[in-house]
Order: C-alpha cells, then sequence, then structure tokens
C-alpha cells in the first residue's frame, strides 16, 4: 500500500467530538453558495495564455487524493468567489480565476480519502472521464501502471511532507529515525512502502514494523515509547496545540532525507488522454506551476476556503486555520515547496530523479507483489512537455 492521507483519519477521535457534534447538527443542501457574488474579475485577453475558453473543458475537474488541506492550496486558490458548494458530492465548483483574471471556464475541486471509498485516484480517473488532472504521489503512480496508467505533467509539493515522529522525552537525544528507532520500538504505519524502504537500509529492523496504524493518535499518546508515520505539515502544529491528551512538541525527521524521493501529489494526466488534451495543458500546467507560487505568497483567502470545505463536507475531517497557517510555512521552512533543484524551474520534472524514484520503488513494489515487473520505462511516467520553464520561485 502506497503511503497516503488515506488512513491519516483525524486525531479529532480525542481531541475535537464537541466540534463534530456541533458540525453533525447542521443541515446540508446538494449545492450552498460558498461565497458572494464574483468579485470584478477581469477576463482573461482572448486567445492570451490565460484564456482557457476555447482550449480546455467548460468545467476543468481536478481530483486530490485526500480531504481540502493547505498542501492541496495551489487547486483550492483557483476557485473564484462565485464557487457553489455540493455537500453531498463533495466538490466545490467556480470560475477558474488564474493570476486576478477569469480564464474563461470553471473549476471544479473534488477531495479524495473517504469522499471516494478511499479508491486511488488513478482508478477515479479511469471511472470517471471528466477528471482531467489527478493528484498522484509517484509510488502510487508506479503501483497504477498496469490497470491504470497515468503521465505526471508537473509536481507541486516538490519534496515529500511525509515523516516519521518521535516522543523526545521518549527517545531521549534521537535527532534521526535511526536513532529514535534504535532501541527497537516499533514503527506504526498504515502501508508497508516506506517502512520497507527504511529497512532496506538498515535504518530499522523488519521486526519493527507495525502496520497497525489507523491515522488516530490513541496509540502514540498511550504508548509514547513507538514511532509514528506523519506528515510535517501538519502533526507537529496539530499534537501540540490541539490535542488535549498530548499538547506538546513531537520530533521527527522527513522521509525524503532517507530516500523517499517521490514527487508527493504531482499532477497527473490519464496516459491516453494527454495528447487529446494537448493544448488545454499547454495553458493549464503553467497555470498551476504559478498557482502554487501565488498560494503560498498570499494564502489566506484560500485557507478560509478550506476550513469552510470541511466543514461543510462535514466527513469527520476537522481543519482549523492554525494547522492551514502552520502548513504554509512548514513548506517554505523545510523546502516542500521549491524548484525543481535540477533546472530551476518550479514543477518541473527531474529525469534522473524519475529514474531513481522508479529503482527504489519499482523493486518495493514488485517484491512485495503489488506490481508483476519492476521493468519500468521512467520516461513513460512524466512529460515536461507543458512545463513554463520561465517560472520559477526565485523570479
Amino acid at each position: 500500500m502506497s503511503f497516503s492521507r488515506s488512513r491519516r483519519l483525524a486525531f479529532a477521535a480525542l481531541s475535537l467530538v464537541p466540534l463534530l457534534a456541533l458540525t453533525a447538527c447542521g443541515g446540508s443542501a446538494d449545492a450552498q453558495a460558498g461565497g458572494a457574488a464574483q468579485l470584478d474579475v477581469p477576463a482573461a485577453e482572448a486567445d492570451g495564455p490565460l484564456d482557457l475558453a476555447d482550449v480546455c473543458p467548460a468545467t476543468v475537474v481536478l481530483q486530490q487524493d485526500w480531504q481540502p488541506e493547505a498542501e492541496h492550496g495551489a487547486m483550492y486558490s483557483l476557485v473564484g468567489s462565485d464557487h457553489t458548494v455540493d455537500t453531498e458530492a463533495k466538490s466545490v465548483t467556480g470560475s477558474l480565476v488564474a493570476q486576478g483574471v477569469d480564464t474563461g471556464v470553471d473549476v471544479e475541486v473534488r477531495p479524495g480519502g473517504p469522499n471516494v471509498n478511499f479508491q486511488p485516484v488513478p482508478a477515479l480517473m479511469y471511472l470517471d472521464e471528466s477528471i482531467l488532472l489527478g493528484a498522484v504521489t509517484s509510488d502510487a503512480q508506479i503501483a497504477a501502471l498496469a490497470d491504470n496508467p497515468v503521465v505526471t505533467v508537473t509536481s507541486q509539493l516538490t519534496t515529500s511532507p511525509q515523516m516519521v515522529m518521535w516522543d523526545p522525552e521518549s527517545h531521549e537525544g534521537a535527532t534521526t529515525i535511526e536513532e529514535a528507532a534504535a532501541d527497537g520500538d516499533p514503527l506504526v504505519a498504515s502501508g508497508d512502502v516506506f517502512p520497507q524502504m527504511l529497512a532496506a537500509q538498515g535504518i530499522i529492523d523488519e521486526s519493527q514494523i507495525d502496520l497497525s496504524y489507523e491515522g488516530t493518535p490513541q496509540r502514540f499518546v498511550s504508548d509514547p515509547s513507538i514511532l509514528q508515520q506523519a506528515f510535517a505539515t501538519a502533526e507537529p502544529y496539530s499534537y501540540e496545540n490541539e490535542l488535549p491528551q498530548w499538547n506538546k512538541p513531537v520530533d521527527y525527521q522527513l522521509l525524503a532525507d532517507v530516500g523517499y524521493s517521490v514527487y508527493p501529489e504531482a499532477l497527473a494526466v490519464r496516459a491516453d488522454k494527454v495528447e487529446e488534451n494537448a493544448d488545454c495543458l499547454a495553458k493549464l500546467v503553467p497555470i498551476m506551476q504559478q498557482a502554487q507560487i501565488d498560494y503560498l505568497e498570499d494564502p489566506q483567502a484560500t485557507n478560509e476556503l478550506i476550513v469552510d470545505l470541511v466543514d461543510q463536507y462535514q466527513t469527520g475531517w476537522t481543519y482549523s486555520l492554525g494547522v492551514a497557517e502552520f502548513s504554509v510555512q512548514a513548506q517554505k521552512d523545510l523546502d516542500i515547496v521549491t524548484d525543481d533543484p535540477a533546472s530551476g524551474v518550479f514543477g518541473q520534472i527531474d529525469p534522473e530523479r524519475m529514474a531513481e524514484i522508479v529503482d527504489t520503488f519499482g523493486t518495493i513494489l514488485a517484491d512485495a507483489g503489488q506490481i508483476d515487473s519492476a521493468d519500468i520505462d521512467p520516461e513513460t511516467l512524466y512529460t515536461n512537455e507543458f512545463i513554463d520553464d520561465s517560472i520559477s520561485m526565485g523570479k
């Protein structure tokens, strides 16, 4: 199983029951206005780079792999203020507004996880042809290659925010996963891809792998000797500030520091749909590149939308502005979002990195029986054809 958010269900089970009880009392309609009427947003210049009207679908459908959160800010930042919320289907739709102009089409953003019965995004894209771009992490892309092949067209997060965390009091002095795991304590996770990667490097012993993680904090709180999967853009804040049973810091190391080199939640298109959508992608991909940069520079309105959507969807997932603001800062401070180190272009896929990903995770997935063969051509997994190489965070 790919290590995704699909199992990171709320620690709300411990800390936020009153909030859930209140939100559950509210009624929901199939579609609710999400904001005021569209503000005075100028139309994109006809046939210009931001005019999508004649090249993209009337509604550009974007599929995320988890509940609304700040790591998905680029997608949600494109949703205009005229949006409506479908509380039954769990989606938000509005004018696609990029760089301050109306692109002439709508955008619909759909969350994943429990909202789609935890189906992988590639499978969803083959079930519903209306989905143009889906958020697919590289190991999940490899796992789906035989039945649901997709092609990555740009990254959004450059480095995975996934981490292993531990209690600093129980693992005094530990600064790395290897040091924290040195006494043989269990590493609790929901999937075996990254634990097997760590075991292959001798960072942990295979006997320490515990795949019982269900996304709640109960075990960590009751047994702080364990190591646990988490996200550096969320749990350090949540455990310290929103979990009364803990309310203290945790220590952690990013998995990217020890070889988890995947492109997290990269934007992908069905392999058989790339050519027919080429004209749209030539304009849309640069918009997605710039949207991530713009979101991190001015995240407030998008964060408020994300929190509002979580409240309206009422799935049991909870998300605060505090977590969203922490996530934005962590994305910057931890280099979760950076230019591609090889090219200096934001969102570009590095051929050498993709080859390394295939070599590492193709082997792990094949050994686990999740794919038939690790003989995969890395070049089939991505294209930089639509990347605007003038876009970077440093410009």
